[in-house]
């Protein structure tokens, strides 16, 4: 009951803390969709009012999970403290700054890089062919695709680090199981793309490398414990 107790009152303040972030979006949330839309020769078209309130309530609530990940590692390595030798404890402690930078930068890698390569391909596909026009909930929903699953799947390596560290895997075991990873991660890759061969084959490339880029840095942990 106490541990239930004190997962509870993490999970609150884990839960109060997006809420702040999510409400201080908003005060932000205009001038962010300027920045998306600042490259679109036209604006995006809504086929409804509520259209409207959706983007910038999806705008809003990437930023504030962004910003609430800090928050909820940090609860996460107060929950599991007690449990951890203070050697341990230390090397969780790092972990945290860390998976709020990977996330940041996977977003980036996604939008800067993978977004603009899968867009431009498919736009290319139809030009001299049809017109275009873009949709605000479409064009919003493509760029999360193309971004979101990145901040999450850059985790991955400092997620296998922590964990090697605290003895619970071992990069021969993610080697061993490498096949069945690369499986998974190509079955992500084709759900969070548009239908067609080049943008599954240009996001998969990235999460295989992560996954080795994650076996690595687990060997490194492996062999320094």
């Amino acid at each position: 009951i106490d541990h239930l107790n004190e997962l509870r009152n993490r999970l609150i303040i884990t839960a109060v803390a997006f809420l702040i972030f999510l409400v201080g979006a908003f005060f932000f949330v205009k001038d962010i969709y300027l920045y998306f839309t600042r490259d679109l020769q036209e604006q995006l078209i809504v086929l409804g009012p509520s259209d409207i309130m959706w983007i910038y309530f999806t705008i809003a609530s990437v930023i504030a999970i962004a910003c609430t990940i800090p928050v909820l590692a940090l609860q996460i390595w107060l929950f599991v403290k007690p449990a951890l030798k203070k050697q341990e404890q230390k090397i969780a402690l790092l972990y945290i700054p860390a998976l709020f930078l990977l996330f940041i930068g996977g977003l980036a890698f996604g939008y800067f890089i993978i977004f603009p390569l899968v867009l431009n391909f498919l736009v290319e596909l139809g030009s001299g062919v049809m017109d275009m026009s873009f949709t605000v909930e479409r064009y919003f929903k493509f760029i999360i695709n193309m971004s979101l699953p990145f901040g999450v799947l850059f985790e991955l390596p400092i997620v296998m680090m922590f964990l090697t560290s605290l003895g619970i895997l071992n990069p021969y075991v993610m080697a061993k199981i490498r096949k069945y990873a690369y499986f998974v991660l190509i079955v992500i890759a084709i759900v969070i793309t548009p239908p067609e061969f080049m943008s599954d084959f240009i996001v998969s490339v990235p999460l295989l490398l992560l996954y080795e880029i994650s076996i690595s840095l687990s060997k490194f942990v492996y062999k320094r414990k």
